[in-house]
């Protein structure tokens, strides 16, 4: 098993009508109004047949007929009312259905560890939860609603048809036994051809994910034809797959109603023979045939109940799957831990012959690091890619735990701190320095929602983005595009940077974080960097000579450990990798 998925869901997966019901459970009793409805609309239709049967047989004696006609008339209107409001309660309880499915999904997505986010393609996560919970919505309605329902209108008919006559009830129980028969042979396809559907059209997001993840180097790489097929063909396969439920589903529907046709012209000549030989009267046949008509909706009912069950039982298990993902473990702290307060210490960082891998089959990234980094103070971290520097601040930020060894943040192992507090006290720029969909006040505000205007101000002129703003046509109130594609690489970054600073951190990661500013804008945020190591534990993944010589302690890394320790001075005497890196990567001269 892996290792980050201490938080799994270890048991096996709930049977599919248990998870339904824990769905419907909160909104039982409007479920119930709904069901109540719709059993009061079938009452209604089933007194019509009864009052038409009185309607004939007073047609040729000296009965009343215009009461009965009346009677007739406001069973139609009540039938229809009734019908009317049943079906809007349950819509709207199946639509809160799925919104109550959606809200406990995306509580548990945004809960994820970074291991299960990266084993699986976002664009198919994101089908979960917008494609498998609305097909909650008709699972509510036709299987729950729809089944109870339909099984009660169903034997209420055939009651009713019991009293009229027995001979024609027998034949048609026969015609519907074969339908039974026929729809129990097509249940496992309809459910096996669901669950592919469902699967496709997750896959037809992943692809459109891809996409629009790299627009601009799809465009730049003149792969639009290429994309277009690799799309074209995720959506013939989630066509293909979605025709043969739609095939297996059509064909149960139908063998219903050609039960109910079936039923309804061996009725008529069993029927026909048994008013000739005087068994019944006319009023009774028609009556009858009317019962048979009326055996539509509950038969059409449970066979859609049955369908819709088993597609949704493939949206369920999508779900299931999503929400069985290890989380992380976020009890000790809650969401809303409060960030540091000016003048709160720095933090002291520490690791103890640290093991990490991210995958059982991938090589081990570090093995075995140890270094100590006391409070206060900027620290570099240098050596050749792939030596493990970026997995230092993920491990920090307990985005993966450890598979061996100890790393203590202020003397406390990082396992033991809730995890919202110990983000709450760092502030991380990524390398990529990603930005949000949204205005440029929003990503600014992205980590410190609470910030002061002024606090935003002050950030905006050290991050040197004030000019820029004012260029803007809304100020901070511009949107900046998808992945904040609206702004340069330069521009990105400074907006990380500023996002950061704004959360007050008692610990400060960038990674690379000024690989795309000018000289200009480094010089000033390296300046900013410095004065924040005054008050902040700075840790810095750095390739420019200029960062690393302000390091109080440089930590050089090689193949997953750490191979020495010292300032840019030492180093150059000491250690000969250092040297090459300084000769190569820094541009200094070696002497």
């Amino acid at each position: 098993m892996d290792s980050q998925a201490t938080a799994a869901h270890t048991s096996s997966p709930a049977p599919t009508w248990r998870v339904l019901l824990s769905y419907a459970r909160p909104h039982w009793r409007m479920l119930l109004v709904g069901g109540l409805l719709s059993v009061a609309t079938a009452a209604s239709g089933l007194g019509l047949p009864l009052v038409v049967r009185e309607l004939i047989g007073n047609l040729g004696g000296d009965g009343p007929v215009k009461g009965l006609v009346a009677l007739m008339s406001v069973l139609v209107v009540v039938n229809a009312a009734l019908g009317a409001l049943g079906g809007y309660v349950l819509r709207r309880t199946a639509e809160s259905v799925v919104l109550a499915a959606r809200r406990r999904l995306l509580s548990r997505l945004l809960r994820l560890r970074l291991s299960a986010v990266e084993r699986h393609e976002p664009g198919d996560l994101m089908s979960r939860v917008t494609a498998d919970t609305t097909l909650l919505r008709e699972v509510t309605i036709d299987s729950l609603v729809g089944g109870v329902t339909g099984v009660l209108t169903l034997a209420a008919t055939v009651v009713l048809m019991a009293l009229l006559d027995l001979v024609m009830l027998a034949v048609t129980l026969a015609a519907l036994g074969v339908a039974v028969v026929v729809i129990g042979v097509l249940v496992p396809r309809i459910n096996q051809a669901s669950r592919r559907a469902q699967e496709s059209v997750g896959a037809m997001g992943a692809a459109l994910e891809r996409m629009f993840g790299a627009f601009r180097t799809v465009k730049a790489s003149g792969a639009e034809t290429r994309e277009g097929e690799r799309l074209d063909a995720a959506a013939t396969e989630a066509w293909r797959a979605s025709v043969r439920a739609a095939k297996w589903g059509a064909i149960a529907g139908n063998t219903a109603g050609l039960a109910i046709q079936v039923a309804f012209i061996a009725v008529l000549t069993v029927g026909g023979a048994r008013v000739a030989a005087g068994t019944i009267t006319v009023g009774t046949l028609v009556a009858f045939l009317l019962y048979v008509f009326f055996l539509i909706s509950p038969v059409n009912q449970l066979a859609g109940a049955v369908t819709q069950y088993h597609v949704g039982a493939a949206a369920v298990a999508r779900i299931q799957e999503a929400e069985a993902l290890p989380v992380e473990c976020v009890e000790s702290a809650g969401p809303t831990a409060e960030l540091p307060q000016p003048g709160s210490m720095p933090v002291a960082i520490s690791f103890d012959r640290v093991r990490f891998r991210y995958d059982a089959g991938l090589p081990v990234v570090h093995d075995g690091v140890s270094f100590a980094v006391p409070p206060g103070g900027m620290s570099a971290f240098v050596g050749p890619s792939g030596a493990g520097k970026s997995t230092v601040f993920s491990l920090i930020e307990r985005f993966y735990e450890p598979d061996g060894g100890r790393i203590l943040v202020d003397g406390i192992d990082v396992r033991d701190w809730p995890v919202a507090q110990l983000r709450a006290s760092i502030g991380y720029v990524e390398q990529d320095a990603p930005v949000l969909s949204g205005t440029l006040r929003e990503n600014l505000l992205f980590g410190a929602p609470d910030a002061t205007e002024e606090s935003l101000q002050q950030v905006l002129r050290t991050t040197r983005l004030l000019a820029m703003v004012s260029n803007l046509p809304d100020g901070l109130d511009t949107t900046v595009g998808h992945r904040g594609m609206k702004l340069s690489g330069g521009e990105r970054q400074r907006v990380a940077i500023g996002r950061a600073l704004l959360r007050r951190p008692r610990l400060l990661l960038l990674d690379e974080a000024t690989s795309q500013l000018d000289a200009v804008n480094e010089a000033a945020l390296r300046d900013t960097v410095a004065d924040a190591a005054a008050t902040t534990t700075v840790l810095v993944v750095a390739h420019r000579l200029s960062t690393v010589m302000l390091a109080d302690r440089i930590i050089v890394m090689e193949a997953g450990g750490v191979r020495a320790v010292g300032t840019h001075a030492e180093l150059l005497g000491n250690d000969l990798l250092y040297r090459e890196l300084a000769a190569t990567q820094f541009l200094v001269p070696v002497h």
